[in-house]
């Protein structure tokens, strides 16, 4: 027979269960990752805002680059101007003031979107903008759900007034917020009215460089550097720490000569307000309320050493990769493995890979946390729900499949072999006695009572049997028709065995002459249904016959075969029990006269000596 008889049906359910689940977690990974890919927003954003901020504070505030200074417009300086915002004309004494340091590059996070009230003044401001390098921020209104090829599109831009803005050049100072509301990005780029609008960091790193920036799918190049972006060119921010840790100068202190205009030489300079309610604040890991002109110094610093983070379309893809692996991994260790081992182990696997993100996010590279602990996670609880459902239903067949064995074998070796299935894996030699029971005359009966009625019977035969053999500790290994072998001592050593067995076998004619009294359909047959009973004691070999799948644990040998042999001697001398005197030794009965009918001396086919043994008609009359 071919060897698939050997692989059993619960081997083949798990194994299918767990390709169905590895497909299963595969295509779910698949989709998260292709979402991913291609930047589209999920609730997923806000577990890995969270991950992303625990990142940075594991990392750690960092050493700001040293070429990036701030210009803060504090309280101070708001203090002395009545209110925010400052005069123009203080601020073109702020630039001119700054110019004489010949920083740069001078970024001015500024809107001059409305005429001064004193023209003189937006004229100062412009003569004072042309002294230097300088950068000045428009703002744009994006409509969320628009974009083109992950660029933004702008539905409006808000520009400074020409007289200023034709001083210097102008540039977004829009930042990108997550789920959470916490600024990641920088969109370098946006589609405007009139074609694409530059943002304030690049205009300004560009500007630093006095070169060009150029840019390519995924990266842009200033100079001889080249940062690579996220998707749509956006830049990924940062912060090095909390606020003021980029270097910043009072803006009234460099007014009054007291902070050194020396410190901006050869800088980027980045003015911008700091003063309570007079800038824009944003939650970051590091401060809940940092000024929007610190992270736009950050956004330059990034642009102009290449500091910033990497997360880009080949850190996206590995994501999706990353994520696949480990939900196969992990409903494949869910489905195949043990329960506890298996949830150990898939914990490990996520820790190891939210470890390996964490490490690579403090060397620059952001790779995501959430899309695989999400591709991996759902898989891992429905297949661990499934695998606990589909034990469950194994366990009630394997429990089922059990009993229904169970009942192929007598109870006590069932037991045994449950405990210790390497029982007589090795054959066991043992002194035991043997009994053998037949119902006499039953052949006879059966022809009367028809196939029905006589399984019935010898249902209740076998239920007697087994019975009385187990109230005196014995084992039926066979059930023969209207027969049976019994022994004793076989599982484990017993001292009383030998007079166990005899017990039994007295017992056993009892029962069986009062059981065929009572019933109606027997009780007429009279003497040609009765009960005889051959008994013998000494060495047999306790083992497993049969094939490597079909097995039958049995007893064997000398033995076996004088106690199937006394029956015929107990059938000659028209006895019900034929004991060997070697059995009644074992037993401890040393004057068997007094209990049996007679004694004989019997030659036994096959055996080269003769026994003796004692044969009864009534049952022994046991002390």
């Amino acid at each position: 027979m071919p060897r698939l008889e050997s692989i059993s049906r619960p081997g083949r359910t798990k194994r299918r269960f767990a390709l169905l689940m590895f497909v299963a977690a595969l295509g779910w990974s698949g989709w998260l990752a292709h979402l991913h890919i291609a930047g589209r927003a999920t609730p997923l954003d806000y577990l890995e805002a969270a991950a992303t901020d625990l990142r940075m504070r594991l990392a750690g505030p960092r050493m700001p680059p040293k070429d990036v200074a701030i210009v803060a417009i504090d309280d101070e300086i708001v203090r002395r101007e009545g209110g925010f915002p400052i005069s123009r004309t203080t601020m073109a004494r702020l630039i001119e003031t700054i110019a004489a340091a010949h920083p740069r590059a001078l970024a001015v996070d500024v809107l001059f979107l409305e005429d001064g009230r004193q023209p003189e003044a937006d004229h100062a401001l412009a003569a004072a903008l042309r002294k230097v390098p300088a950068v000045l921020a428009a703002a744009a209104v994006f409509d969320e759900a628009t974009n083109e090829g992950g660029i933004p599109v702008a539905t409006a831009v808000h520009r400074p007034i020409p007289v200023i803005g034709a001083a210097a050049l102008t540039g977004l100072v829009n930042l990108s917020e997550d789920a959470a509301g916490v600024p990641r990005h920088l969109p370098l780029v946006a589609r405007a009215d009139n074609g694409v609008a530059a943002h304030f960091v690049l205009r300004t790193a560009a500007l630093a460089a006095r070169s060009d920036p150029v840019l390519t799918e995924g990266q842009v190049r200033i100079g001889p550097a080249v940062i690579r972006l996220d998707l749509g060119y956006h830049l990924p921010l940062r912060p090095y720490g909390p606020r003021r840790t980029i270097q910043t100068l009072s803006a009234a202190a460099l007014l009054d000569g007291t902070a050194p205009v020396a410190a901006l030489a050869d800088r980027v300079v980045v003015i911008g307000a700091t003063a309570l309610g007079g800038s824009d604040t944003f939650a970051t890991a590091f401060d809940p309320v940092m000024p929007g002109v610190e992270l736009l110094a950050t956004g330059i610093a990034h642009l102009t050493t290449g500091d910033g983070l990497v997360r880009d379309a080949r850190v996206r893809r590995l994501d999706g990769v990353a994520a696949g692996i480990l939900a196969g991994a992990a409903v494949l260790l869910i489905a195949l493995a043990p329960p506890l081992p298996a949830a150990i182990l898939v914990l490990l696997l996520l820790a190891a890979w939210f470890a390996l993100g964490t490490v690579a996010f403090s060397q620059g590279i952001w790779m995501s946390a959430a899309l695989p602990l999400a591709a991996a996670g759902l898989p891992t609880l429905l297949c661990a729900v499934a695998r606990q459902t589909l034990d469950r239903r194994q366990g009630l067949r394997l429990a089922r499949s059990e009993q229904a064995l169970r009942r192929l074998q007598p109870a006590a070796l069932a037991e045994r072999l449950a405990w210790d299935p390497t029982y007589l894996a090795a054959p066991l030699t043992r002194e035991i006695p043997v009994l053998f029971i037949d119902l006499t005359g039953f052949t006879g009966q059966s022809e009367r009572l028809g196939p029905v009625r006589t399984r019935a019977l010898l249902k209740t035969f076998h239920d007697l049997v087994d019975e009385t053999a187990s109230s005196h500790k014995g084992l039926v290994v066979n059930f023969m028709g209207d027969g049976a072998m019994v022994v004793f001592g076989a599982l484990d050593p017993d001292p009383a065995k030998a007079e166990n067995a005899v017990r039994a076998a007295s017992d056993l004619i009892v029962r069986t002459r009062d059981w065929i009294a009572r019933d109606p359909e027997l009780a007429g047959a009279g003497r040609a249904l009765d009960v005889r009973i051959g008994a013998h004691s000494g060495p047999a070999i306790l083992s497993r016959l049969g094939s490597d799948t079909n097995q039958q644990v049995t007893a064997t040998g000398d033995t076996v075969n004088v106690a199937s042999r006394l029956l015929a001697v107990a059938s000659e001398a028209k006895a019900r029990l034929a004991v060997s005197a070697d059995l009644l030794t074992a037993a401890g009965i040393v004057e068997p006269a007094g209990l049996f009918d007679e004694r004989r001396t019997a030659s036994i086919r096959g055996r080269s000596q003769p026994i003796a043994v004692w044969l009864t008609r009534e049952p022994a009359r046991l002390p």
